[in-house]
């Protein structure tokens, strides 16, 4: 009998279902776009209508394992979008969801900065997280705002963990996922209630925590009726999407690096659990899905959906030649970025800062540095330019991880869109002055959570040994080190730049990009 893995990977526009044989080979994907809309009179928030959505995940599971008997599916496991999180009662009905970068709670943010101004500090330093994303000030917004739904409230779980308790009868979550709540022990990898109950939040509302690749069960009567699935499927816990992202990448031992190259830029890279986080706040620790590592995490923000904008906006005439030719617009434009000389006549984007996790906010988008003279100064070289400066703030918050974790970085895993560009690519390598390997893989979280299933039923001994068989290498990238010189110069220039520029936005001048909550 042949056997197959299932991952289901809510992100924050789709849901989708990527079906895969045990040698980690895509054998079909089906996907449900969804939206998480502004709740009516609540500015900035981002709510999580799971009895909309529910449906779209059984759609999607339908039609990624109608071509193959659902017998042969031996396990399944879900990802997703961190920080979103789901709010369950004694029943263990859903009652309230969030997104993941619902900011609702800029209120309760300020409060808790305000009237407990050392505990922010305190509850960094051990679940490595700020208040700006966590799930205490929403839980106080709850309790503030819709009281009779809080008092309701039995059990709290991520998205992910939300399919698999449909699928399985069972809430439970992983460290990777629940540590983006902040209420959670960097260390111990479990639950650190007395965070919620220090400022009046209940602490009863935690359920177990499981590792990944552990098994919950298997597919309810219910579930097996409204997705097609076998009750014979083990249902197996999954993680975060860039943790289990990682692993589908093969970042699985300590000092492992990657640059995810999406729409948001994520540098993470693997530390024991035990390293303390840094002092000033400014790198994310999430606890990995490989026990006993934890993942240090910088975040660029909108790099990805930058470039779609300047595409957009300004590259008609490439995107016409594209479709003359048959080819993606960012071929077109990369080929006649290689002609523009290293560090793009010294071009500087001001777009994403690099990461100030505990007190973080954005310029205004613009470009600096440039001239009149239209050969140097035009759409190809502030193309290239975007590039560069994306490969410079990625640098720049691994330089912040190498300070306070002692690793030493030499190699990098590049994915994501941005990896497909072999310009951006060897941008990276000569930015950061590392080798860079692109893995050959267009679905790497979903392979992660199908690796976690695998893992689960036993198919593979854990998720360093899935990675060792599943994951194959494209190609590789080598830095130009007289190049490295001209970008460090560069990035110099660059960061005495933002800050001048974020003056502006302190004075009223120019309107921040993004800002986290309660920095207003």
């Amino acid at each position: 009998m042949k056997k197959y893995l299932l991952a289901i990977d809510a992100g924050t526009g789709s849901i989708r279902a990527v079906l895969f044989d045990i040698e980690g080979n895509q054998i079909a994907m089906s996907q449900r776009e969804w939206s998480h809309l502004e709740e009516e009179g609540v500015p900035n928030s981002m709510s999580f209508d799971f009895k909309k959505n529910w449906p779209l995940v059984c759609d999607s599971i339908k039609e990624a394992i109608k071509g193959v008997n659902a017998d042969e599916i031996v396990a399944l496991s879900a990802t997703s979008m961190r920080e979103g999180i789901i709010l369950y009662d004694k029943d263990g009905d859903e009652l309230w969801g969030v997104a993941n970068v619902d900011a609702r709670a800029s209120d309760e943010v300020r409060y808790l900065k305000e009237h407990y101004p050392q505990m922010e500090e305190e509850f960094y330093a051990k679940s490595g997280q700020t208040f700006a994303l966590g799930a205490l000030p929403r839980l106080m917004w709850l309790k503030n705002n819709r009281p009779k739904v809080y008092e309701k409230v039995a059990s709290i779980s991520m998205i992910g963990d939300w399919i698999l308790a449909k699928l399985s009868g069972k809430i439970a979550v992983d460290p990777s996922n629940a540590g983006t709540t902040g209420i959670f022990s960097l260390s111990s990898r479990k639950w650190e209630s007395e965070m919620a109950s220090k400022i009046g939040i209940k602490d009863d509302i935690f359920p177990e925590v499981l590792e990944t690749g552990k098994v919950l069960g298997q597919v309810t009567e219910e579930a097996a009726h409204a997705t097609g699935l076998s009750r014979l499927t083990q249902v197996v816990m999954g993680g975060g999407d860039v943790q289990l992202g990682s692993a589908g990448l093969g970042v699985v031992r300590e000092g492992d690096v990657a640059v995810l190259g999406g729409s948001f830029w994520q540098q993470v890279v693997n530390i024991k659990k035990d390293v303390s986080p840094p002092k000033d706040m400014g790198i994310r620790i999430n606890p990995h899905v490989i026990q006993g590592l934890s993942q240090a995490e910088g975040i660029t923000f909108f790099s990805g959906l930058v470039m779609r904008w300047f595409r957009d906006a300004f590259c008609a005439l490439e995107k016409m030649e594209a479709q003359e030719r048959g080819c993606d617009v960012y071929e077109i434009l990369e080929e006649k970025a290689v002609k523009v000389p290293v560090g793009s006549y010294e071009i500087l984007p001001i777009f994403s800062d690099s990461m100030k996790y505990g007190k973080w906010y954005h310029a205004a988008p613009s470009f600096l540095n440039l001239g009149l003279d239209s050969d140097k100064y035009n759409t190809i070289s502030m193309f290239r330019a975007l590039e560069e400066n994306a490969a410079i703030v990625s640098s720049i918050n691994l330089e912040k991880i190498e300070a306070f974790s002692g690793v030493k970085i030499e190699t990098i895993v590049f994915a994501g869109g941005a990896s497909k560009g072999k310009l951006w690519s060897q941008i990276v390598a000569d930015v950061t002055g590392c080798e860079v390997k692109i893995p050959k893989v267009t679905e790497a979280t979903a392979l992660g959570a199908a690796m976690a299933a695998g893992v689960g039923s036993g198919i593979y001994e854990s998720l360093e040994d899935a990675a060792s068989r599943v994951v194959v290498w494209e190609r590789s990238y080598m830095p130009n080190m007289e190049n490295k010189k001209i970008y460090d110069s560069l990035k110099e220039k660059w960061q005495k730049a933002y800050v001048k520029q974020l003056e502006l936005v302190d004075s009223g001048v120019t309107q921040s990009m993004w800002m986290a909550p309660g920095e207003g």
